[in-house]
């Protein structure tokens, strides 16, 4: 995918489609969705919607229950067998570095992991990368409030969620850490809104992190990249530079595994 004109040409193009459907269907309830409804969102005729679900129903890899379709049991089935990350980290791994080396910082992507947290699955750091950031970060988990990675997943969550899952007083890291619940929910309310996240020294000690979000096609949150520095380095000053820089990478990201699925 992605990878030139000629890769396109040879690309089958129903097969195509019908991984588009698949990613909608994804997108939808875990009761189904109709032949309408995803032939609407994947941008398909309805005869060839059902067609596709038709032949994808055969083999297992969708269901049918009454006029709904859902994921099928052999699609479950081949995903526990798949590595969940690799082909993911291998492609984004050279972006990732680019975005290291152009800030001389350290970069991360985190992914959502299905029990409401994260998994960092992959890093890049620039040369003068030292100390607490240098270290490798790949498996471990933070506070989802004191991280910026964290505050884009909690941003996807409806209100009431979080507060059946935050308690009304959070634990402080630092003195700048937000701990009232409250308060919490307005960030992350402007978190929805602008499309980005920043933590500031609210993690560790003049750590200042700035995350966005990866959306497949289907505009579902796939993954999350994240900026980190030492605010002796990276200061505040050099925030929308950085935002301008990571939403390119994004683009770029969400172009090599999904856009040009889109146009097959």
């Amino acid at each position: 995918m992605g990878d030139g004109p000629e890769h396109a040409e040879v690309a089958n193009k129903s097969v195509t489609k019908a991984v588009r459907l698949l990613r909608e269907l994804a997108a939808q309830p875990r009761t189904g969705a109709t032949v309408t409804t995803l032939a609407k969102a994947a941008r398909l005729s309805r005869p060839t919607a059902f067609r596709l679900l038709y032949s994808l129903e055969q083999d297992g890899l969708v269901d049918r229950v009454d006029t709904n379709y859902v994921l099928g049991w052999e699609l479950a089935r081949l995903g526990r067998r798949a590595d969940p990350y690799a082909g993911l980290v291998t492609r984004a791994q050279p972006l990732l570095q680019e975005l290291a080396d152009t800030f001389n910082e350290s970069v991360t992507l985190s992914v959502p992991n299905g029990q409401d947290g994260l998994d960092l699955v992959a890093e890049a750091a620039g040369s003068h990368v030292v100390g607490v950031l240098s270290r490798n970060m790949v498996g471990q988990h933070y506070p989802m409030y004191a991280s910026s990675t964290g505050k884009v997943l909690l941003a996807e969550q409806p209100v009431d969620k979080l507060r059946t899952m935050l308690p009304d007083e959070l634990e402080a890291f630092t003195p700048y850490t937000i701990t009232d619940r409250t308060t919490l929910l307005k960030e992350l309310e402007q978190v929805r809104e602008q499309d980005f996240a920043i933590i500031d020294n609210e993690l560790e000690h003049e750590l200042l992190s700035l995350s966005r979000p990866i959306r497949d096609s289907a505009g579902t949150l796939v993954a999350i990249l994240t900026l980190n520095g030492p605010r002796s380095r990276f200061g505040r000053a050099q925030i929308p530079e950085a935002l301008q820089q990571m939403q390119s990478t994004v683009d770029q990201l969400a172009e090599l595994f999904w856009r040009d699925s889109i146009t097959g």
